[in-house]
């Protein structure tokens, strides 16, 4: 448990941008999947979907442009 509290620490900055461009992600896929299907749980599926998987992504490009910048 110490560990995780570290890694949130030492990368505070970091994971608050990813989550607040998760949430805006989630609004967006949700918009933009309900005017291409018209479905609200066909929208509401992906819109949980694919942003989960890019707010991982994001971490870690975040996470390596730091180390590129910092080396």
């Amino acid at each position: 448990m110490a560990h995780i509290r570290y890694f949130a620490h030492q990368h505070r900055l970091t994971l608050m941008k990813t989550g607040s461009y998760y949430l805006t992600h989630i609004l967006v896929a949700a918009g933009v999947a309900y005017a291409v299907t018209g479905d609200l749980w066909a929208a509401l599926t992906l819109s949980l979907l694919e942003p989960s998987v890019q707010a991982g992504v994001y971490f870690f490009h975040e996470r390596a442009w730091a180390r590129r910048g910092a080396g």
